[in-house]
């Protein structure tokens, strides 16, 4: 995501801006000098949904042996190239809803104290619940740098799906490296291990033309020690052409002022669509860089920390603060979850 985040970890010195934010800064930019731009690349035509994309990496055996502690807790948010003018995005392909269901796995019991009813702007989850153990950290390397998002483990065929951001897979037409899930990532350390990964995808409009309104990635990671990763932390369910204005709560890692990206951070609320440059949902959130790629859920439970990912922390406006933006799941998401299951 791309917001102008305060305070970001620096890299080289320089403080890199939350993906999200840097988005609402260029249009921020823009607006102010009186020209009403859209921040949306060219979105690709209603009708049949191409096939994702994707790039199959070389599995790291021993993600471990680089993704130290001290490079989890350096890696800086990632940033957005600034988006290219469009007059009014297309319409989201969309068909019949598709309801997946939680994988339930040694399901950790929620704590006595709930974190309280929507709605949320921002803070701790204290739930306990499956979404500790199945939300977490994504780490890779993008143009010589370390970089970071999160991500969400989900109920899949092969096990061994995570969903996140489009461009926490791919950027300026590079695909990620070295790029590890960790779930349940807590201050440096990884309690259900690095999961790297053996290919990455996204959606074929995040692919030609990183498309906001398509921001979905997908990672197939590589079994470790011997499990598959939803045998080891259990696999959220998933919502695809569900509607709009739902009961929601996101989920992230963010890293910058008020947080450090050391702990797991939530919001709720009733979305809404985006009513200026894109067809997405929009909550009330004050999460920053780092948490793109971090799930929403619709019918999500806080006693069992259990619901059905419809989207993912993605943008947000400049002139817009603490609002988050995340693309509508229709034909394109599923095809995309489809795809990476199949792998």
């Amino acid at each position: 995501m791309r917001r102008t985040v305060r305070g970001i970890p620096a890299v080289d010195g320089i403080p890199a801006p939350h993906p999200a934010r840097r988005s609402r800064a260029a249009l921020g930019t823009l607006t102010a000098a009186g020209t009403l731009l859209a921040l949306l690349l060219p979105t690709g035509q209603a009708g049949a949904a191409p096939q994702p994309a994707h790039r199959t990496a070389t599995a790291q055996t021993t993600p471990g042996a680089f993704w130290t502690a001290d490079r989890m807790r350096a890696a800086a948010p990632l940033d957005l190239a600034t988006p290219t003018k469009r007059s009014a995005p297309a319409a989201v392909p969309r068909g019949a809803p598709l309801k997946v269901a939680p994988t339930l796995f040694r399901l950790p019991r929620a704590t006595s104290l709930l974190p309280g009813s929507l709605p949320q702007a921002g803070g701790p989850w204290t739930g306990g619940g499956a979404v500790v153990k199945t939300t977490g950290r994504v780490f890779f390397t993008y143009q010589g740098r370390n970089a970071s998002c999160s991500g969400d483990a989900v109920t899949s065929g092969n096990k061994s799906t995570v969903i996140t951001a489009g461009h926490c897979v791919k950027l300026q037409g590079a695909w990620h490296t070295n790029w590890a899930f960790v779930p349940g990532y807590h201050d440096g350390q990884a309690p259900y291990g690095k999961w790297p990964a053996a290919k990455t995808l996204a959606t074929p409009q995040w692919t030609a033309s990183e498309d906001i309104n398509y921001d979905v990635g997908a990672a197939v990671v590589a079994p470790l020690d011997g499990k598959k990763l939803t045998d080891a932390v259990g696999g959220q369910g998933l919502s695809f052409n569900s509607g709009y204005n739902k009961a929601m709560y996101a989920f992230g890692f963010p890293a910058a002022a008020p947080y450090d990206g050391s702990k797991l951070i939530y919001c709720s609320g009733n979305t809404i669509k985006d009513p200026l440059f894109s067809n997405d949902h929009g909550l009330s959130c004050n999460m920053t860089g780092g948490s793109s790629g971090g799930p929403w859920f619709t019918s999500f439970d806080e006693k069992t920390g259990t619901g059905l990912q419809s989207s993912v922390n993605s943008f947000g406006y400049q002139f817009l603060p603490n609002t988050m933006f995340g693309p509508y799941f229709g034909e394109d998401a599923k095809n995309l979850y489809n795809e990476a299951q199949k792998s």
